[in-house]
């Protein structure tokens, strides 16, 4: 394998793996931000505790009021879910060995040429009608070259001018808990590009090894209008672009792998002002949490500056965002259009397509996640709900497949954003993965609704259900769950718990109400859990204040 070079090198030596596969191996100085960050952390102030997203969304909304405005926009680089990478047959499957996934063509040998994998295109469409856009009949690749060592070719095969959707914007809903409302962004284009490989620092930080797996994967980079004023609303965005992929099965959209990544462009201005104040690109955050924390820590260092009369240091950078001292740090100046050189790719066509292949891909497009709240709030859910239900496809989808069993929308919604979720979330498990159906649900919710069983003892079979699966009714059966309703039954378990517990009904005659809870415990231990709650109460009401 060729060795990549750098300026600053001091010596670059090959080494083979426990696998038998070359790395390239770098020695350049230390990382400046990794550096400036530690001493920064250390020397000035001992680590600042996360805020809570509400906290720094109140903030947000105080930074405005002080005379200034932040606008906000974002690249977002979706990496698709397709079996090979975009110009090449070489796989890519995360967290493989290093180097393990490669070719000359992805590598960046001299005399190789790119193939295009029609499925990126596919995708490209399928997203751009998803965000609204304008798709280009006629686009095309163009090469962006800069130097990096994870860049093989020194070259990233993208599109520049001619973009393959373009004009497009994204509706979504605030959650209640920051005020609620609608939100429409636009989104300026959506264009397909290959990925860079990785490089892998060692922990001495004297030096570094490539590894090219992720080089030629396919990326679409979304790119937003400066739409945004706050960080949650940028937050909220970039959570919309995840559920719409996820939505679409063009990409897993997991941020801790890297599969969905956003980079945050904000400026700050006085209010009123038309004109843009010179933009900070933050990058190097892994969670929509840290996307909010670290636009608010920007807008909060860009308004100071302001305020302090030194709005000149306010410079077009790259800035890192460090979670752990809750500050973004300067990475390098930002490179400028004209500084990637870019020129049509000579060794691609044009994309054509026909508007048949457009109604095609239109055709095939599934319920998305705009559609569907709107859907969820005609049945008269709350917006919490409705968020909650739309925010995962998955639960989307066995919450229909319930109601198509006849289930009532809300009993359906509170067992899913109740007991299931709970359980789901203390066992780590997707709702896909446990052994319920929508259709037991839906059995379940029917025998508590015709009083077969209490609402206690249908949490007990859900758990069941989930666990080992099978169905209501056997389950009922075979634990003999069926609920006491027998009005003489439940008459003579109340008559002979209040015999066995006369200081009690003294008490209560006395005026001690509350212990009519105490005689309704009794009876359904005596019952197990199986006495109809509403004729116990009934009964025993009449019981107890009887002469």
């Amino acid at each position: 394998m060729a060795l990549t070079l750098l300026r600053g090198m001091r010596s670059s030596v090959p080494f083979r793996s426990n696998s038998g596969l070359f790395f390239t191996v770098l020695r350049p100085q230390l990382s400046r931000f990794t550096t400036r960050a530690t001493e920064s952390a250390q020397a000035t102030e001992p680590k600042a505790a996360p805020k809570s997203i509400q906290l720094a969304t109140k903030e947000a909304a105080e930074q405005k009021t002080q005379g200034f405005e932040a606008v906000i926009g974002i690249e977002t680089h979706v990496q698709l879910s397709t079996v090979t990478k975009a110009f090449c047959s070489c796989p890519y499957n995360y967290g493989s060995q290093p180097n393990s996934t490669i070719c000359p063509t992805c590598m960046g040998h001299p005399g190789t040429l790119p193939v295009l994998n029609e499925k990126v295109v596919e995708c490209a469409v399928k997203l751009g009608l998803a965000l609204n856009c304008e798709i280009s009949m006629t686009s095309k690749f163009d090469r962006k070259q800069y130097f990096y060592p994870d860049l093989p070719k020194g070259y990233q095969i993208s599109q520049f001018d001619i973009p393959i959707a373009k004009k497009g914007y994204v509706d979504l809903d605030l959650p209640v808990e920051f005020g609620g409302g609608h939100r429409k962004f636009g989104i300026t284009r959506v264009h397909m590009e290959e990925d860079a490989g990785k490089l892998l620092h060692s922990e001495s930080g004297s030096y570094s090894q490539v590894d090219l797996n992720r080089a030629g994967v396919p990326l679409l980079e979304i790119v937003s209008e400066p739409d945004m004023r706050t960080g949650i609303e940028a937050a909220e965005y970039g959570a919309e672009l995840q559920r719409i992929v996820r939505y679409l099965g063009v990409s897993n959209g997991n941020m801790q792998e890297g599969s969905l990544r956003c980079d945050v462009n904000v400026s700050v201005r006085p209010v009123g002002q038309s004109e843009f104040g010179t933009k900070v690109e933050i990058k190097n955050m892994n969670s929509f949490s840290e996307i909010n924390r670290a636009i608010d820590y920007e807008i909060s260092r860009q308004i100071l500056l302001h305020k302090e009369g030194q709005a000149d240091q306010i410079v077009q950078e790259t800035r890192l965002w460090d979670e752990s001292s809750q500050k973004t740090f300067t990475m390098r100046k930002k490179e400028g259009l004209a500084d990637y050189r870019y020129f049509p790719e000579p060794d691609l066509p044009e994309v054509v397509l026909t508007t048949d292949y457009i109604d095609e891909i239109s055709k095939s497009m599934p319920e998305l996640p705009e559609a569907k709240r709107r859907r969820y709030e005609n049945m008269g859910l709350s917006m919490q709900d409705v968020l909650f239900l739309a925010n995962d496809d998955n639960v989307a989808h066995f919450f229909d497949s319930t109601l198509e069993h006849g289930a009532d929308a809300k009993l359906a919604c509170n067992w899913i954003m109740g007991d299931i979720a709970a359980y789901l979330k203390n066992e780590k498990l997707s709702i896909n993965e446990t052994k319920l159906t929508p259709l037991e649900l839906s059995e379940l919710i029917a025998y508590i609704k015709n009083g077969t069983i209490s609402g206690k003892i249908g949490k007990e079979i859900l758990v069941e259900l989930i666990a080992k699966g099978g169905t209501v009714k056997g389950v009922i059966e075979e634990k003999d769950l069926v609920q006491i309703a027998d009005p003489a039954a439940i008459e003579a378990m109340v008559d002979k718990v209040i015999a066995d517990n006369p200081k009690q009904l003294e008490q209560y005659r006395a005026g001690k109400t509350k212990l009519q809870g105490f005689f309704a415990g009794q009876v359904m231990k005596a019952s197990k859990g199986k006495a109809n709650p509403v004729l116990l109460n009934k009964i025993l009401g009449e019981k107890l204040n009887a002469n």
